[in-house]
């Protein structure tokens, strides 16, 4: 089986972090996402250097999965989320076999 791991980085706009993150814990986004199939991981860790930067860690059981993940109805709120708070994203995806 292929896991696929996603490091997302998100450039947010100045002093928005902590909001941003706020915001998700408090729409229930995150519990949403772990009930979908094939969700193994997702944790967001600021980075401690760039106090506008933040790292999203999402792992899914299959490249399925995760394409499924993108078009669940809780995402939408997350894009809401990013269009307000997010300057730029970077995605770097890595595949693996368990």
């Amino acid at each position: 089986m292929n896991t696929i791991l996603l490091l997302v980085t998100y450039k947010l706009k100045q002093n928005t972090r902590s909001i941003f993150l706020d915001e998700i814990h408090n729409s229930g986004i995150i519990e949403n996402i772990k009930q979908e199939a094939g969700f193994l991981r997702y944790d967001y860790y600021p980075d401690l250097k760039d106090g506008n930067t933040l790292l999203l860690v999402e792992e899914w059981a299959t490249e399925e999965c995760q394409q499924k993940h993108l078009q669940a109805p809780h995402m939408n709120k997350l894009k809401e989320l990013k269009e307000l708070y997010v300057l730029d994203t970077s995605v770097k995806k890595y595949c693996s076999k368990i």
